[in-house]
């Protein structure tokens, strides 16, 4: 197989929860194979909206280019098939003009998921998912969750009544169970699954989930010192709507909140810290179906981001091939 056919047939993905360290990884891994990296992140899409969604910062975008950044206004919901339609598009331009092999690179699953295996039909139910909604309906009502879900997909609701609490539950479980709205499957078109190609995934896990949640919350405290209250501020003045897809992506919920009054400084980063170690939880969920993935711990030590990098060289030098 000469050097061409090699780049034409793979694909490499680096998953794993948020906070996790992929973005590192990646960059460093560019420096050492002809990779280029694909962003898999559903808000880094949208331009402004930076601090928040831990982008790479603008040196590192120089040194290291990523597609599918800073592609999209806010004003304009990003759909999952959107993504489809623009990661081949990349795919195909890394591969056949630039030569080089595709990292893709995130840890919004349902877009990893529609280009490994297609999509058509709706999730399938979750058991301990729908427990929890029942549960929850239960103790809070179900004019509580409606209002829930008008909040993480109004499209769905304004097409729900209120009282139809079985489509609210299956719309509910539908965003616990993949992290999207419902409406992102509306009509969507059947996607194919990649076939041409051969993925390599490469799935980043904590040593410990303790480590994970110490980090999330060193994550979410840097972003505070790097200005995101002002920034969110800032996003608000400009854009209007706190019912932006951005907007509704975690840190940036919780800063409006807090700006608006809805809670107090320390509730707002409690906030915050929890629903970033819940986002992680799902993705790690997600993640443990991948029945093709080779697994790698990160300790958050730099040492062991040495160890993590020759350890992940070795394993894609005996599937580059």
């Amino acid at each position: 197989m000469n050097h061409n056919e090699q780049i034409k047939k793979h694909i490499v993905c680096v998953m794993g929860p948020t906070a996790i360290g992929k973005t590192r990884l990646a960059i460093e891994l560019t420096k050492l194979w002809p990779f280029e990296i694909i962003s898999v992140d559903s808000a880094m899409v949208y331009r402004d909206f930076d601090i928040g969604t831990s982008k790479p910062t603008i040196q590192e975008l120089e040194i290291t280019p990523h597609h599918l950044i800073n592609i999209r206004n806010p004003n304009h919901p990003y759909s999952v098939g959107q993504f489809y339609k623009d990661a081949l598009k990349q795919i195909k331009l890394v591969h056949k003009v630039k030569n080089r092999i595709p990292l893709l690179v995130g840890g919004t699953m349902l877009y990893f998921y529609v280009l490994q295996y297609g999509l058509s039909d709706l999730p399938v139910a979750h058991p301990m998912i729908r427990k929890k909604i029942l549960k929850e309906a239960e103790q809070s009502g179900w004019t509580t969750l409606y209002k829930k879900l008008k909040k993480i997909d109004p499209k769905s609701a304004l097409q729900i009544n209120q009282h139809d609490t079985q489509r609210i539950q299956r719309a509910l479980e539908v965003f616990e169970i993949t992290g999207q709205p419902l409406s992102n499957y509306q009509n969507l078109n059947r996607l194919k699954a990649i076939s041409h190609c051969q993925f390599i995934n490469i799935v980043l896990t904590p040593i410990d989930r303790k480590i994970l949640h110490e980090n999330i919350e060193k994550r979410f405290d840097r972003m505070l010192k790097d200005g995101l209250l002002k920034e969110t501020k800032q996003l608000y003045k400009r854009y209007l709507n706190p019912n932006l897809p951005a907007f509704r992506t975690v840190g940036y919920r919780q800063a409006l909140q807090y700006l608006n009054g809805y809670c107090n400084y320390v509730t707002m980063r409690y906030r915050a810290v929890v629903a970033t170690r819940q986002l992680a939880k799902r993705q790690l969920t997600w993640l443990k179906r991948w029945s093709q993935a080779k697994w790698f711990s990160n300790s958050f030590d730099d040492n062991n981001m040495e160890d993590l990098i020759k350890s992940v060289m070795i394993y894609l030098k005996t599937r580059l091939k």
